[in-house]
């Protein structure tokens, strides 16, 4: 246990008891514990293989490269329908914990020997993602936004992309790329 990380458990008073038997299951397994993104990450030589949070609803063991699974109890869940790699495992209750312990330690090992192969997920390419409308009108109006945009790493795209084209009305998109005009020309990403 790394002293650095105890902080998180007290913080999650609905699901401490949930967290603190996660905590011992995973490092059972024989990963390190460090603090990553602000919540307890576990790796083998240095390399993520799974995060312990937890949200109002839920505590959860989430594995990075969960999509590389076998996910043989069909127990992993895709966070959003955007995420492409992490997958996790969900709890409301200890005894959840403690009955699912064996079939969790089956897939951290799984984890631990996706790390071991040195897997990679295959991410959707940034021209993959759906372009709004909205968006390609505005780099035939201003070429040195597309300019700035294709100088925007690849994650930076992603995210505009995704921002872009979710709204259904045109209006909301609309505004949404002239709200995000100065950022995109300034090299910035939606949320730096």
């Amino acid at each position: 246990m790394n002293p650095n990380v105890d902080w998180y458990f007290p913080k999650a008073k609905k699901w401490q008891p949930e967290l603190e038997a996660l905590r011992a299951i995973v490092l059972s397994c024989g990963l390190n514990e460090e603090l990553k993104w602000g919540v307890p990450c576990y790796t083998w030589q240095q390399s993520g293989v799974v995060l312990l949070h937890y949200f109002k609803d839920y505590c959860a063991v989430m594995f990075l490269k969960g999509a590389l699974l076998a996910d043989a109890n069909e127990i992993l869940v895709q966070q959003t329908e955007h995420t492409q790699a992490t997958r996790q495992i969900r709890f409301t209750s200890l005894r959840e914990v403690t009955e699912l312990e064996p079939v969790l330690k089956t897939y951290l090992y799984e984890a631990i020997e996706v790390e071991k192969l040195g897997l990679q997920v295959k991410f959707k390419a940034t021209a993959d993602f759906t372009v709004a409308e909205e968006l390609h009108s505005k780099f035939a109006a201003l070429p040195a936004l597309k300019t700035a945009f294709d100088a925007l790493t690849p994650g930076r795209q992603r995210g505009y992309l995704l921002y872009f084209s979710a709204p259904k009305q045109a209006k909301t998109r609309t505004a949404r790329v002239e709200k995000c005009l100065p950022l995109i020309l300034a090299g910035k990403g939606l949320h730096d």
